[in-house]
């Protein structure tokens, strides 16, 4: 069992709802505290994120239209975990569908839970380098509403800074991303 990890005892599992992207049940635990209740959960397979830089020091991103919030976020490309599929596998797909790039090289910058209070979904977050535009990339999905955006990495704090929408999973994977992008700026 990893580090810092006590499982609780479950004492009862209902299944509210089995969906495409995620299930949603109520448990009744007893937590390693010996207090007891119910919990909900949202269990979801996880997602893949990518930090994609242009040779010329710009973030390759999306402004996606999100129905939860009635709005677009700007957000970088990121999928969900398809069953089989490894998080390297989702966001090569995802890239190609959401921006229309293949990267010639992946470096895996952390993972990270996304809402821990009421889900167990993880973000595996991906710099992608040696760009390359592909020349039919596959349609995105067609529940995507999707706008490319270029930003460079100065742009993108400064969005973030101002209270612009920009998703959660874009600013913790941007600030992981910040030690290679000034590598990557300074040679």
């Amino acid at each position: 069992m990893p580090l810092g990890q006590e499982p609780p005892q479950l004492l009862k599992q209902r299944l509210f709802y089995e969906g495409r992207k995620f299930n949603f049940e109520v448990n009744r635990l007893r937590l390693p505290n010996r207090a007891e209740g119910d919990w909900e959960c949202i269990r979801h397979p996880g997602g893949a994120l990518a930090v994609p830089i242009t040779a010329d020091g710009n973030l390759i991103m999306v402004r996606q239209y999100r129905f939860a919030v009635m709005g677009r976020l700007l957000e970088f490309p990121a999928g969900t975990i398809e069953a089989n599929e490894s998080p390297a596998d989702t966001i090569r797909r995802e890239i190609q569908e959401e921006i229309g790039y293949s990267a010639q090289t992946w470096l895996p910058i952390g993972s990270f839970s996304l809402a821990p209070g009421y889900s167990d979904e993880i973000i595996h977050a991906f710099l992608a380098t040696d760009l390359d535009p592909i020349e039919s990339p596959p349609d995105a999905d067609a529940d995507e509403d999707i706008e490319v955006v270029l930003l460079s990495p100065a742009q993108l704090e400064k969005t973030i800074l101002s209270g612009e929408a920009v998703d959660a999973k874009t600013i913790a994977s941007f600030y992981l991303a910040k030690p290679y992008l000034a590598k990557l700026a300074a040679l």
